[in-house]
């Protein structure tokens, strides 16, 4: 079942943001932890949500970057600021893309262009959402727990979607949090986004495919739970593996990165108008993928 209403989702862990940019929060004895960290302008989503829900926002210690997209590292600067005490975790290649002057501006570029088309620019006057170099953290790795007091979070990397993916597992409430490097559950399909490297992309859905899993936390489009959860990262492999055929065929067709993501997005949008990114970023996204189609296909010729 997919749950897209934010909320309780079980004890002691709430969805939070809104349809297109969820984040999720886990409260352990101690501490409380925010895992991932969303597009900035569900900002104000999440401090009303604070209060229906009855959550102490001074409660919160940790923020978990999942990975360092625009469309995940939204909230970081506001809340960091507003909070200087909390830490706020990413992996290693994660830290080292968030010190880049580069990968700052298009996060900043491609965050305000998000919120012009969602209608929610004017929030860039009301709150401060520009990433700067003012942000750091600790680093996390493949095996570390993250404790809260009473509930842990392990901490799993799966490069794919980009380099520096990781995922969470909250082994006593099978609850996963793979971010964009699992499969988004829109609509009634799941969208598969290997940007950076499609071949690592399904080697992490591998790796993840026997975890006991009731409920299934991705960044867009809320949760699965129950039966879905238990089979979705195997649907999602299924879903790649027709997904990277498909775009095998187009290029080999065309023989052009460029056609070939002109084709599959076009064709993308004309069944899922509604999908929350604009149509030149998705493009951007097939490019990088049919680029490693392309790189690949081309080494075996």
């Amino acid at each position: 079942m997919r749950i897209r209403e934010t909320g309780k989702i079980t004890e002691g862990l709430w969805l939070l943001g809104c349809e297109e940019s969820c984040i999720y929060l886990l409260q352990g004895e101690k501490e409380s932890i925010v895992i991932s960290g969303g597009i900035g302008y569900i900002v104000p989503d999440i401090l009303r949500q604070f209060g229906e829900f009855g959550i102490k926002e001074e409660g919160i210690t940790k923020i978990l970057i999942l990975h360092s997209h625009f469309d995940h590292v939204g909230i970081i600067p506001f809340f960091k600021r507003r909070h200087p005490e909390i830490e706020i975790y990413a992996s290693a290649r994660g830290w080292e893309i968030l010190r880049m002057d580069k990968a700052i501006d298009t996060i900043n570029e491609f965050s305000r262009r998000i919120a012009e088309k969602m209608g929610k620019y004017e929030l860039y006057s009301k709150f401060d959402l520009e990433w700067r170099n003012d942000i750091s953290g600790k680093i996390v790795k493949e095996g570390d727990e993250i404790d809260l007091g009473g509930i842990g979070l392990n901490i799993l990397e799966i490069p794919g979607h980009s380099s520096c993916c990781i995922g969470a597992y909250v082994p006593s409430l099978k609850a996963l949090f793979p971010s964009d490097g699992g499969g988004i559950p829109f609509d009634q399909t799941i969208i598969t986004s290997g940007n950076s490297n499609f071949t690592r992309y399904q080697e992490s859905l591998e790796k993840m495919k026997d975890l006991e899993v009731e409920y299934y936390c991705a960044d867009h489009y809320g949760y699965v739970r129950g039966e879905e959860a238990r089979l979705f990262i195997k649907k999602t492999i299924e879903m790649a593996k027709h997904n990277r055929s498909l775009m095998e065929e187009i290029y080999r067709l065309t023989r052009n990165v460029e056609i070939s993501a002109q084709k599959l997005v076009s064709s993308f949008y004309q069944q899922y108008e509604n999908y929350f990114l604009p149509f030149e970023i998705s493009l951007d996204v097939y490019r990088q993928m049919i680029r490693h189609i392309a790189n690949v296909i081309d080494q075996k010729a």
